[in-house]
């Protein structure tokens, strides 16, 4: 009982203890809120990546592709495993609005609409055509001509808070896309003046991923009219990627191993054909890994904040010490008095671990409360602050932003409880040593009472 009257004691009515309480607070404080809103932009970013591409991705980075993939996707389609299969074609272009002598390069997927949406979520980036996926390359104002789906940031302006000015309905615009066609060797299908196939289409809808890179470079066609655009439309037909969903209860791993199998056979199976050579290059891929590039980035700068936030910890570390030091320092009375009526050392250091206990689990309770309610009212801060003084943690004009997140994961908050009590008995664990070696003979002498 002694041991938690003192404990108390030493943490209500020492006002050094105040400066050990705070340092805890405060740290706790910081990493929640840099720590949720890293979490959060780093599950939010992985989140819209996996709605990109699906769970899974056969396919190939060169942009000749690979033959005999309609019989790949029979077999993928009979499959108990998969819930969704979405054969992709790839390449580069440029477009040009009619009637005009601009152009910009993009970045062309050729899909079918609706095995599309069954494989990614495609039907939730649309606007005009969300509810209606079988349309969405069926311009309103004539669903007879073409259509194409643009990202977003090519054809709308984000304003200073990230949003765009929607059209009530598509406007008719004709774009015409131009590209280079390509042999199953890589060399031009065509030679000559006319080695460029150009079709035109409309524009009949925009695509929202939430992904910069994608929404800022990427248009949406039929997938037969960019086979034909791309020379993939030969006798034997090529595509460069088959996007696929899993059923939910079927992990990401265990579905892209089953997949990966399936695979080998059919290669060897078609190891004798003609065009054989170029599912060489395939590869089966989870949704992350085939986004790697993209989302390896965005972990790095979690790690880089863990660590950073790692040495805050560490300086809270010190800050314990010094206090406990101290405190140790002016109440050897008090331990030589104990030590003297038969408390072991034992006892002694328990008494000063449940002290830096209680300044750890006290000042982590206060900063994760302080934490909650700033991220409760981040946003609201956020837009009060760019209406007085126009200033954003993030400029929307450039960045995919919309709230910032504010979300806590309970996880991360065990985490950083349990890291803030660590630390405090890590900076108590020297001076507590240093107490239960103290003397009673030497600190109760009359000459130092």
């Amino acid at each position: 009982m002694y041991k938690i009257i003192l404990s108390f004691r030493y943490l209500f009515r020492k006002r050094i203890s105040y400066l050990a309480f705070l340092a805890v607070a405060l740290c706790v404080f910081i990493v929640v809120v840099v720590m949720t809103v890293m979490t959060g932009l780093v599950t939010d970013f992985k989140r819209k990546n996996r709605n990109f591409v699906g769970d899974c991705v056969v396919g190939t980075e060169s942009l000749v592709g690979f033959a005999y993939y309609g019989d790949f996707v029979e077999i993928l389609e009979q499959a108990d495993f998969i819930e969704g299969v979405s054969p992709v074609i790839k390449s580069y272009a440029l477009i040009s609005p009619v009637g005009t002598e601009r152009s910009i390069g993009v970045e062309i997927m050729g899909i079918k609409p609706v095995e599309h949406n069954m494989a990614t979520g495609f039907s939730g980036t649309l606007y005009h055509r969300k509810g209606d996926v079988s349309k969405a390359f069926e311009p309103a104002y004539d669903p007879n001509l073409t259509g194409c789906v643009v990202g977003i940031d090519l054809w709308l302006v984000r304003d200073a808070k990230g949003r765009y000015s929607y059209e009530a309905s598509p406007a008719e615009t004709a774009l015409a896309v131009s590209c280079f066609p390509l042999t199953a060797k890589g060399a031009l299908a065509k030679a000559g003046v006319g080695m460029i196939n150009t079709k035109t289409f409309y524009y009949s809808d925009n695509s929202q991923s939430g992904l910069a890179r994608v929404d800022s470079s990427l248009i949406y066609l039929p997938f037969e009219q960019a086979q034909l655009l791309c020379g993939m439309a030969g006798p034997v037909k090529r595509a460069n990627a088959i996007h696929i969903k899993f059923k939910p209860n079927v992990k990401v791993e265990d579905g892209c191993e089953k997949v990966t199998l399936l695979w080998q056979g059919f290669a060897e199976e078609k190891s004798g054909e003609k065009s054989a050579h170029l599912l060489e290059k395939v590869t089966v891929q989870s949704w992350k890994d085939y986004r790697r590039a993209f989302i390896a980035a965005m972990e790095k700068e979690q790690t880089m904040m863990t660590v950073m936030f790692a040495l805050v910890g560490i300086t809270t570390v010190f800050i314990v010490f010094v206090v406990f030091y101290m405190i140790i320092s002016h109440k050897s009375k008090d331990i030589g008095i104990l030590k003297s009526i038969g408390v072991s050392n034992a006892n002694i250091i328990k008494l000063f671990f449940g002290f830096a206990f209680l300044v750890g689990l006290l000042g982590s309770g206060v900063g994760l409360f302080a934490g909650w309610l700033f991220l409760l009212r981040m946003n609201r801060l956020e837009n009060w602050l760019f209406e007085h003084f126009k200033f954003q943690l993030w400029d929307r004009t450039i960045y995919a932003i919309g709230d910032i997140p504010n979300q806590m994961d309970f996880r991360v908050l065990a985490v950083i409880v349990l890291s803030a009590i660590v630390a405090c008995l890590a900076g108590a664990f020297l001076p507590s040593r240093r107490a239960a070696s103290l003397k009673p003979v030497e600190t109760l002498q009359v000459s130092q009472l």
